[in-house]
């Protein structure tokens, strides 16, 4: 699929998508639940799909309800379900599922698409391994798919948090482990917010940890359960940074809705940063409504949300001066290398920007349409499609069907908003 973007400016109400990392979690912790919850609003596209499909490969029952979906999980019967698991296109599905996976006995083969097969999982698998379980590789000098047998057996582990997938799969497991306790060191940690966001989930099923105040330490007791439960699931920060950009970098004025400011999301701070950049944001009772005023360039540390990253280097082409984000080198294990793909595109359409080891620095640019590639990565495509709504002329983006993975709906919703997107599907 492409998408043909033109120049727009942006203007009205929209309503955010639901939230992929909420969604997730939701699913896995139902799956795994003594009995039946209620899940209402969630992500069921895209790498919402992909781990419903998971919990049903672990044993769960599914059933559809008009506006959400009611898990029956397996308790602790850890070895129903599928051999096979397949997440498509999830990382985060990957990584969340792999751990609970290893806690039966029998073992559970994990792919999913070229993209997926890029990632790394090595790191976690390791940890795994040091608590009890055991892996195998498919291929040499790549991580998926592979093949992984429990049962887990708790004790202690060090993991590198260059990824926080990695911290919240051992998190989320590690209290169902039978007869022992987890100790968790974690060294190089990034994306704390994720981490947080797991642990609020922790918290609300009543799960006992303890941790220090850095996250570096983390002790949970095992013999653990998780209760079924009812939940909406809150929108997507991560998704609402593209019409919050949008109408920065377009001059509109954008109503965002059902965004809870007092959610655990830590992309929560994109509204921050694009405020001291110099756009209006005024949060109310009916979402926060982003306007397009005067930008200005400033040095951003990007660690608590790596995400953001493609999107706010369109807004740093469209700010005065020179924006440096720093401190956000997990961004290169993502769908893609982001820093190095966000640099070869933008450049291509004429953006004074320059790779750097932890990010990038940009420069005020005018961007020209050109045909783009989106890389198969969600937020690539849509970043590229903010770009081509200030570029002079026609820009063209391919792979834009993987925007699918969190945000099915951009190119309709955006077009409601005035975006001039056409979609062109490829037989």
């Amino acid at each position: 699929m492409k998408w043909k973007v033109r120049k727009s400016t942006l203007s009205g109400n929209i309503a955010i998508p639901p939230s992929k990392s909420h969604t997730i979690r939701a699913f896995l912790i139902a799956a795994l639940a003594d009995g039946t919850s209620v899940i209402h609003n969630p992500l069921l596209e895209g790498d919402g799909a992909s781990a419903l499909k998971a919990a049903r490969g672990l044993g769960a029952g599914v059933e559809f309800f008009d506006g959400g979906v009611k898990i029956t999980g397996t308790g602790d019967d850890f070895n129903r379900g599928s051999g096979s698991l397949d997440l498509g296109n999830s990382g985060t599905g990957t990584n969340l599922f792999a751990s609970a996976a290893a806690l039966g006995s029998r073992g559970r083969r994990f792919d999913g698409d070229d993209s997926l097969r890029s990632r790394p999982f090595k790191v976690l698998l390791d940890a795994l391994c040091g608590l009890g379980a055991s892996y195998e590789l498919e291929s040499p000098g790549r991580d998926l798919p592979f093949f992984i047998k429990g049962p887990l057996k708790g004790g202690r582990v060090s993991v590198d948090g260059i990824s926080s997938q990695f911290i919240s799969s051992l998190l989320l497991t590690c209290p169902l482990i039978k007869d022992s306790s987890t100790e968790i060191s974690v060294f190089n940690l990034h994306e704390k917010p994720y981490v947080e966001l797991t642990l609020w989930w922790l918290d609300k099923q009543g799960i006992e940890y303890s941790r220090t105040a850095d996250f570096s330490s983390f002790h949970i007791p095992g013999d653990q359960s998780y209760s079924p439960f009812e939940i909406s699931v809150p929108s997507d920060f991560s998704s609402a940074t593209f019409a919050a950009v949008g109408a920065a970098v377009t001059g509109g004025k954008v109503n965002l809705t059902g965004l809870d400011f007092s959610d655990p999301q830590g992309d929560k701070g994109i509204f921050d940063v694009i405020k001291l950049a110099g756009a209006g944001v005024d949060v109310n009772k009916d979402g926060v409504l982003v306007s397009g005023t005067g930008l200005y360039g400033r040095v951003v540390d990007l660690n608590n949300m790596p995400d953001a990253l493609p999107a706010l280097s369109v807004l740093a082409c469209a700010s005065e001066k020179e924006t440096r984000f720093i401190n956000v080198q997990q961004a290169r294990i993502k769908e893609t290398d982001r820093i190095a793909v966000m640099c070869a595109e933008l450049s291509k359409m004429g953006a004074d920007i320059r790779e750097e080891k932890d990010g990038l620095t940009v420069r005020k640019s005018s961007l020209k349409g050109t045909t783009v590639n989106g890389h198969y990565d969600h937020r690539v495509i849509m970043a590229l499609a903010l770009a081509g709504m200030i570029a002079e002329g026609e820009t063209v983006i391919e792979t834009a069907e993987a925007a699918g993975v969190t945000y099915p709906g951009f190119a309709e919703d955006f077009r409601n908003l005035g975006a001039n997107i056409d979609v062109e599907k490829q037989s």
